[in-house]
């Protein structure tokens, strides 16, 4: 227990630059705290209870601001910053070393019974704001841009931005190391706008030249 206690610390470490202290995650990271109810409640939820899973996990969001059903499938190395506003289903299963920013929710798309909530991989960074919804897998390393909505399947090793999120860029590349620069990422409709602009420009041009051409010929028939 005491060796998952340091890993959770560790990773804060890692991941983020404001930590200065041990006290101080411990005291003041709900992200942290609301892992460590979750395990609590996901430990009761699995033996069949209900009522006192589900009111550790009310707790949690209330202390926290971080709701994590009880039945959620939860990794190592998760690392929830500033946390408010992120919300995980029943039937989520989140990877190894998986990053989750403010506002950020794991959910499902409709009543259906069984498997309803995503599956998140491993060192996947979701940034503020993204909404990962239905059934289907975000793959190994993969980023998530702010605000996005995902509705469907994300291959291992890509960027997703977009409402709905579309990939933009996969490379097929294994990463070792979490990418936590979720702020460099494509912008395709300021790519759509570039691609606009310089067709006009071109069409500009070939106008100008065939105004030109015309002016000279009608200038050869006026001699």
């Amino acid at each position: 227990m005491f060796g998952r206690i340091k890993r959770d610390i560790d990773v804060i470490f890692d991941r983020d630059p404001a930590a200065k202290s041990v006290w101080e995650v411990l005291l003041c990271y709900p992200g942290l705290h609301a892992i460590w109810l979750h395990r609590i409640a996901h430990y009761f939820f699995k033996r069949g209870w209900v009522i006192l899973p589900r009111m550790i996990s009310n707790l949690g969001r209330f202390l926290t601001g971080i709701e994590i059903h009880p039945g959620a499938t939860i990794g190592e190395g998760l690392f929830i910053d500033h946390g408010t506003g992120v919300v995980i289903g029943e039937t989520a299963e989140v990877g190894d070393n998986v990053t989750l920013y403010q506002g950020v929710t794991l959910g499902g798309t409709g009543k259906e019974k069984g498997k309803r909530h995503p599956t998140v991989g491993n060192n996947v960074v979701v940034a503020s704001g993204a909404k990962v919804l239905g059934s289907f897998k975000v793959g190994d390393g993969s980023k998530i841009g702010a605000g996005s909505v995902v509705l469907k399947e994300v291959p291992s090793y890509s960027t997703v931005v977009g409402i709905p999120g579309k990939v933009v860029c996969m490379n097929g590349e294994k990463v070792n190391r979490i990418d936590l620069e979720h702020n460099l990422l494509p912008d395709p409709e300021m790519e759509m706008i570039m691609c606009l602009q310089r067709t006009i420009l071109k069409l500009e041009d070939r106008i100008t030249r065939l105004e030109e051409e015309l002016k000279k010929t009608n200038d050869g028939k006026s001699l």
